[in-house]
């Protein structure tokens, strides 16, 4: 398999889990402004919309979108438990916490990373809109629970610490959300995830624990 990516983006949450199912992979760190494969490809023709990640799988099909691919990577080896079966209700959990991460978590960093400086009242209003959606993240693990889907780790949580992760570097504060400042430090610490970090150029290794 080959995974398109560009550090720090939404694709490290699939690096996270081929690290995490300990398989044979290959990264291609893409530039997505100029379009280009670190090989030098198209990347349009890989991705049309041009964006990351793209995972190339072992047949030569591509796959894109987020929620597509992590699905489809945890599909190749059911028994790590990084998805739970097809056509189960917490299978249909899954869809939701991935859906949510996809279309309202992960957007609402979007002004951060529009390549324009932000005013003080726009700043604001960004800032207000993630909280708003960690808002939900802190409600679903007021139970005690570890993880997103209960006390396993599945690709929900891979996709949901990279974009809460974004908060670290765009200053957005998560003290006031403190079980899920929590759960970002305990996904942190898992090997995969420390790994996929190191690789991507986000922390040196000296850091890792």
């Amino acid at each position: 398999m080959r995974l398109h990516y560009k550090p720090g983006a939404c694709s490290m949450a699939s690096h996270i889990v081929l690290n995490e199912l300990d398989i044979p992979f290959e990264l291609d760190k893409t530039d997505t402004d100029a379009g280009k494969t670190e090989a030098g490809e198209d990347f349009h023709k890989i991705s049309p919309n041009g964006y990351v990640p793209a995972l190339v799988n072992d047949d030569g099909k591509i796959i894109t979108e987020n929620p597509a691919v992590l699905q489809y990577l945890a599909d190749q080896m059911p028994d790590a438990g990084l998805a739970p079966p097809n056509g189960t209700l917490e299978r249909t959990r899954l869809h939701e916490a991935l859906n949510f991460v996809s279309s309202e978590l992960h957007k609402s960093f979007s002004p951060f990373f529009s390549g324009e400086v932000l005013d003080a009242d726009t700043k604001q209003h960004a800032e207000e809109g993630v909280g708003r959606r960690v808002a939900h993240i802190e409600r679903s693990l007021l139970d005690g629970r570890a993880y997103l889907l209960g006390d396993t780790f599945t690709v929900a949580d891979a996709y949901a610490f990279v974009v809460l992760n974004w908060a670290n570097f765009v200053g957005v504060s998560l003290d006031a959300q403190p079980k899920t400042k929590a759960y970002v430090a305990r996904v942190a610490a898992r090997p995969a995830v420390a790994k996929a970090m190191v690789t991507e150029g986000l922390i040196e290794q000296e850091q890792v624990a």
